[in-house]
């Protein structure tokens, strides 16, 4: 069963991930351009995918019980890829679980992500140092598996810096934080990030994006590549 509660079968046109991740999650999909090779790249859409689904749940879920189910759900996932068992149909899960055998994704980390989204449950508006907290066990957490994908020498915690600080400009205007305490958090994490490999860069180069994110501009699909063309060429965020 689905984490919809619905009975999945072979994935189909419908399902495809780089479609998916390109319409729900734009800022990383377009990043992940920028990774070489086929199977590096497939590797981030598996992560980012796996990050939107746990994402979703506590939004499509009636009640914080039902959310935590969701999240169970995708627990159960890495379980069944963590001891060898057959993966449960779900697009997200088959390609999470092709990452970990090809790639060695750390199952420990993505286990962070979901615990990371349990933050998410609380309906109380989170302080500073809770978003904070959150964004480096999402967006950061993404990002430091990302980088060992592309490039297992680069320094995780300024991966983890660069992918902090794309969810802190994504969480600026719609949390009710002090703009001025996150806008110095922001400029924190983009500074810390400078010491991303060139190979590794395409795991943060959509940090590139997280001060028009924090000022609230919409995802831009020719100014957004434009960006991250220069991030790319720069090597710098």
């Amino acid at each position: 069963m689905s984490p919809d509660g619905l009975q999945t079968t072979e994935p189909g046109p419908d399902e495809d991930l780089e479609g998916a991740l390109a319409r729900s999650d734009p800022d990383r999909w377009l990043s992940s351009r920028f990774a070489a090779g086929v199977g590096a790249r497939r590797a981030l859409v598996a992560i980012y995918a796996f990050d939107n689904e746990l994402g979703r749940a506590p939004r499509a879920a009636s009640t914080p019980l039902v959310a935590e189910m969701r999240l169970a759900w995708w627990r159960e996932v890495l379980e069944e890829i963590r001891s060898g068992r057959p993966v449960r149909r779900h697009p997200a899960a088959l390609a999470l679980s092709t990452g970990v055998r090809e790639h060695g994704l750390d199952l420990d980390q993505l286990e962070t992500l979901i615990d990371a989204r349990l933050r998410e449950l609380d309906p109380r508006p989170m302080t500073l140092e809770e978003a904070l907290e959150w964004a480096e066990g999402t967006g950061g957490t993404c990002a430091r598996l990302a980088a060992a994908v592309l490039d297992p020498g680069c320094d995780p915690q300024a991966a983890a810096s660069g992918g902090a600080a794309w969810s802190i400009g994504r969480l600026i205007l719609t949390a009710g934080l002090s703009v001025e305490a996150a806008q110095e958090a922001l400029a924190d994490r983009l500074a810390g990030a400078r010491g991303v490999t060139p190979a590794a860069f395409p795991a943060i180069a959509h940090a590139a994006l997280a001060r028009a994110r924090a000022k609230g501009r919409r995802p831009s699909p020719l100014g957004d590549r434009l960006r991250l063309v220069r991030a790319v060429l720069a090597g710098r965020v």
